[in-house]
């Protein structure tokens, strides 16, 4: 009996799925060149101006912090997705979900005290700022996403304390920031594959190291039966009761250990995010 929870263990080699596999190799070959030329090439990048949200203030070792929270039409939006589906996705550990943002540079500043701290900028799409002003939950979310993310590009220790300033939607100024000019480049969607059973499957680029995919499942409630199975160069999904089969060859280094799936119920898709192994 197929466990529920998805599988994601590594596979040391990609099945042979037949001729048809020449076909999808190669239409991913040029996507494989694409994204090599994308790692060791700097990608088109347009300059914003992100408008003014909110401003938060935390502290590091260095001494206050302040993060502002804005917003800009020219960033992607997230997958669309109920709280209640997001809350799903998060109490399961599971990437299915992405906020885009753009962090921006520190920049040195002023407290209301005259003292000085650092700020940054921190940049989601328009729309989406909206949504989140309406809820305390997204609002949460997407300052618990900044802060580890700035953390994880400055390498900084931020305390995960935080209160928002009333009456002051930013500290200092707003600069511009540099984004990628085209937004998700995808790999190649491959269409209906031969067979009932074989269900529809869409890659792209997310970055350039990063892989995701959505797989379309309409027959589908939930993810009880679903197997998934990952490995560096492949993608083998299984159903329930053998309603869906998928057996995929990427020609691109997948690290499978730190792959994640996730089950959208209102779409009845399942989306995979699979981060990329640099190339050698």
């Amino acid at each position: 009996m197929a466990d529920s929870k998805l599988l994601v263990p590594e596979l040391s080699d990609a099945e042979s799925m037949g001729d048809e596999t020449v076909r999808f190799q190669e239409l991913l070959l040029q996507a494989s060149k694409e994204l090599q030329q994308a790692q060791t090439h700097r990608p088109e990048s347009t300059q914003i101006q992100p408008q003014p949200g909110f401003c938060v203030k935390t502290s590091s070792a260095e001494g206050k912090v302040f993060i502002n929270i804005c917003h800009s039409p020219s960033i992607p939006p997230p997958v669309d997705v109920t709280e209640e589906e997001l809350l799903q996705m998060l109490e399961e550990d599971q990437a299915g979900f992405r906020i885009p943002m753009s962090l921006g540079e520190p920049h040195a500043e002023l407290d209301a005290k005259g003292q000085g701290c650092t700020a940054y900028d921190v940049a989601v799409n328009s729309n989406f700022y909206l949504r989140m002003q309406n809820s305390d939950f997204l609002r949460e979310l997407v300052v618990t996403i900044a802060r580890e993310g700035l953390e994880d590009k400055y390498g900084l220790q931020l305390n995960p304390e935080w209160r928002m300033l009333k009456n002051r939607p930013f500290l200092g100024s707003i600069s511009q920031q540099n984004i990628r000019s085209r937004q998700r480049p995808r790999i190649q969607e491959l269409g209906s594959l031969q067979g009932a059973e074989r269900p529809h499957l869409n890659l792209w680029l997310e970055a350039p190291d990063l892989l995701l995919a959505e797989v379309d499942l309409p027959k589908l409630d939930g993810p009880q039966g679903l197997t998934l199975e990952i490995g560096e160069s492949c993608l083998v999904m299984g159903g329930p009761q053998q309603l869906y089969h998928l057996n995929a060859s990427i020609p691109l280094r997948i690290n499978p250990e730190a792959s994640r799936a996730a089950f959208h119920h209102r779409r009845k898709q399942l989306m995979v995010s699979m981060p990329l192994l640099s190339v050698s």
